[in-house]
């Protein structure tokens, strides 16, 4: 007989205790996460337009968050601006992105490249939830898929600003 599991009267969060095959709070604590880390990058930016567009994928991270509990209740629009947003900064960052780089260069851009990283590990745990069986929206997907791509290119384009040059990586295996 196994024993009942103590549950602490200052229990951070309702749903810690969830089975652990219940990957929906793990979902809900990473997208906390990134959207935390979000505001700490946008803490290092100075740049007003940037700030703005950081204050913006904070508050769409933290409206993916219940997604999975609840229903994805992001627009089209949202997506196609994010979509925008990875184009404009693919685009701003030229040759830059042509290459696997080491995430190295000024404080903000290692910061999201750590974001690019969530953003792929928030991917995986969606395909994980969806192989049980449960249901993912392709939209969140699309979205979660995005948001790695949007710090990515972020990540190039702050160094640029910043004058850093990215430093090409070579796989020793590929």
């Amino acid at each position: 007989m196994t024993e009942k599991l103590y549950r602490s009267p200052y229990e951070a969060y309702p749903f810690l205790c969830d089975d652990a095959a219940d990957l929906r709070c793990d979902f809900e604590l990473m997208t906390d996460d990134m959207a935390s880390l979000t505001g700490l990058l946008r803490a290092k930016v100075t740049d007003s337009a940037l700030r703005a567009e950081l204050l913006w994928v904070c508050e769409l991270i933290y409206h993916l968050n219940p997604a999975l509990r609840t229903a994805l209740k992001t627009a089209p629009a949202e997506t196609q601006r994010l979509l925008a947003a990875v184009g404009r900064l693919r685009a701003a960052c030229g040759e830059r992105c042509r290459r696997f780089v080491l995430t190295q260069g000024c404080e903000a851009a290692c910061l999201a490249h750590i974001l690019r990283v969530r953003a792929k590990a928030l991917v995986r745990l969606l395909y994980r939830h969806a192989q049980q069986g449960r249901p993912v929206a392709p939209a969140l997907l699309d979205m979660a898929n995005l948001l790695s791509g949007y710090f990515f290119h972020l990540a190039l384009w702050l160094n640029a600003r910043a004058g850093v040059d990215e430093i090409e990586f070579v796989s020793r295996n590929y």
